[in-house]
């Protein structure tokens, strides 16, 4: 199954939660600030990996993250 996710960046408090509970390492921190002055995560999919598992989903506390599948 493929899926991919959306992250809503300014609910994103840069707790890195999602980080740990992806078990593809697609989500990496950014380098870009939003307006509340985190650093929002951000979904890199360049392999293609995602599954839609949403573990990364069930882990944010802030509800930023919507998981997708195909």
């Amino acid at each position: 199954m493929k899926g991919y996710i959306k992250i809503n960046k300014e609910n994103c408090k840069e707790c890195h939660l999602c980080i740990y509970a992806c078990k593809k390492e697609q989500i990496i921190p950014s380098k870009e600030f939003n307006s509340k002055g985190y650093r929002p995560v951000c979904f890199d999919d360049k392999k293609g990996e995602c599954t839609g598992c949403a573990l990364c989903a069930i882990m944010c506390p802030e509800i930023a993250i919507e998981v997708y599948r195909e």
